[in-house]
């Protein structure tokens, strides 16, 4: 006699993400794994009077979506603060800041994030939007800043003679005289004087923050940065049952990190191996971005020929810590947005195996905004993983984005190269970015499924939904070694599944994101219903 299921969901178009079995008409959950899928008169053995049955009413189900690359943490802490990422203009960032600092009274600090580069340029613009408070905001993508006067002067960079630490730059006028702008490592001598959030507001926005990241069909993601302090706010909410999103967290590897370091806090991390939060892995960032000149590129930029990033690691330095890494059986992640970042890591991963021999790391590179054509088949060869995020390609030329002119005509065919990457046979992770990226992943199929070419030339990189759904479950699953847990629907496997308010492969790739989650379950318990 068949087990009886808690719920089931029938009359439904089940794509799997299973090879051997890819498609079906009904599930069955027990506890918090599936036990059944199949059509739905096989799944009437599995029901009786206290199941739950769900009429998909010829509606998609997928696994639950991974989110391979996520700041989970950090973007709900800023999300505390002004969210500039709808702003357009000046006029835009004036009304959400002024808004924000009269519902904020007692602040000290008037901050947000999300801003576009073209929008700000001086700290006088803030100053005309909030004067009597040091005002701070993130670009988009977290690697650009830009502070008011009165911020400015509390740090002591306002005046001449005071340098970033590291890659960082304090753009200064030609009087030396900073002008606003701070670029990567700079931001902290600004961003570190914010008083931090209380423990209480930190669970309180973490909580919130993923009832939301649920609400959109995501189950898992991957962090991108990491410590035990944060690791252990993870498995905190584990522990009072309160955590409802998977999270795999890695230790986030700095150029001034030690060896000791990464041998104990990396290693106790590793030791955490709870269902919702674990470690095991390591990451590093070998560049920045291309939007701020931090990008490590093989030629030079196109619109700053003088822009000549050395990058965060030198190849020697890289290698010898990912060897670590390697021996302490960590799986490494590097970001990599620039070609030349790109190269350097595969030559850092290949030292690493001639070292320390070839195993199966899964070592992974993150973003790959632009790849050299040399470089495309080293994934496969090296066994390395290509983690990317469709939403960080501009959708169109039209769209006025820096990025495009950053990078020039010449490297536009290998930006974003998914199809190149894919057809060289790569599983691709996909994923989002959040903060730096919604993390709504329909958003993300939407760009993959349908981005523009930016030249009539240039080679179509779009994906297929099924390619992309595979990238955002088994191939996520795999990326991080739970392919036999997670990411398909399939008997035994972990209850994390959503159901969506229409047939996904009906709709005309233009139209995905009328698409949206009605039902998101998450180890056999609904999360989120519409």
């Amino acid at each position: 006699m068949p087990t009886t299921a808690d719920f089931i969901i029938e009359n439904a178009k089940i794509f799997t993400s299973d090879e051997k079995k890819p498609h079906a008409q009904a599930l069955a959950v027990k506890g918090n794994r599936i036990i059944f899928v199949g059509t739905s008169e096989e799944a009437k053995e599995y029901k009786n009077s206290a199941t739950r049955v769900v009429d998909g009413q010829g509606r998609t189900v997928t696994p639950g979506f991974i989110d391979s690359h996520f700041h989970l943490l950090w973007g709900s802490i800023s999300m505390g603060g002004a969210q500039l990422y709808d702003a357009k203009n000046l006029e835009d960032v004036k009304q959400v800041l002024q808004t924000f600092a009269a519902e904020n009274r007692t602040s000290e600090w008037v901050d947000g994030r999300g801003v576009k580069y073209t929008i700000i340029s001086t700290r006088q613009e803030l100053d005309a939007m909030v004067s009597d408070r040091p005002v701070y905001i993130n670009a988009y993508d977290g690697h650009t800043s830009w502070a008011n006067t009165k911020a400015l002067e509390i740090a002591g960079i306002l005046q001449p003679g005071v340098e970033a630490p590291g890659v960082g730059t304090i753009v200064r006028d030609e009087n030396g005289l900073a002008t606003g702008e701070l670029r990567e490592t700079a931001m902290g001598l600004v961003s570190d004087l914010i008083p931090e959030a209380s423990d209480t507001r930190k669970r309180e926005l973490l909580k919130m923050t993923i009832q939301k990241i649920n609400a959109t069909g995501v189950t898992s993601v991957h962090n991108m940065n990491g410590d035990m302090e944060e690791m252990m706010v993870y498995a905190a909410l584990e522990d009072t049952g309160e955590m409802t999103l998977r999270v795999y967290v890695p230790y986030h590897i700095k150029p001034e990190t030690t060896e000791e370091m990464v041998k104990k806090e990396a290693a106790e991390m590793a030791k955490v191996q709870g269902d919702f939060a674990r470690g095991g892995a390591a990451k590093f960032f070998m560049d920045g971005v291309w939007e701020s000149y931090t990008a490590l590129n093989v030629e030079p930029y196109a619109d700053d020929l003088e822009a000549k990033p050395d990058g965060i690691y030198s190849l020697e330095h890289f290698t010898r810590m990912a060897e670590l890494c390697d021996k302490m059986g960590l799986q490494i992640f590097v970001h990599c947005c620039g070609d030349g970042a790109v190269g350097r890591t595969l030559d850092g991963y290949e030292a690493v195996q001639r070292s320390n021999g070839k195993r199966d790391s899964r070592h992974r590179i993150e973003h790959i905004e632009v790849i050299h054509p040399d470089d495309i088949p080293r994934f496969n060869q090296l066994g390395v993983l290509p983690s990317m995020q469709t939403s960080h390609s501009p959708f169109s030329i039209k769209e006025g984005d820096v990025w495009p002119v950053r990078v020039g005509e010449k490297r536009w065919p290998l930006s974003f190269a998914w199809r190149d990457i894919k057809n060289a046979g790569n599983n691709i992770a996909f994923g989002s970015d959040w903060p730096v990226a919604p993390y709504d992943p329909m958003i993300n199929l939407h760009v993959g499924m349908n981005r523009e070419k930016w030249n009539l030339d240039n080679p179509d990189q779009t994906l297929t939904l099924e390619e992309l759904i595979i990238g955002y479950t088994r191939d996520a699953a795999y990326a991080e070694f739970k392919e036999n847990e997670k990411g398909q629907i399939k008997e035994g496997y972990l209850a994390d599944m959503v159901l969506f308010s229409h047939d996904l492969f009906a709709l005309k790739p233009e139209d995905i994101m009328t698409a949206k989650p009605v039902m998101t379950v998450v180890d056999g318990k609904v999360v989120f219903e519409a």
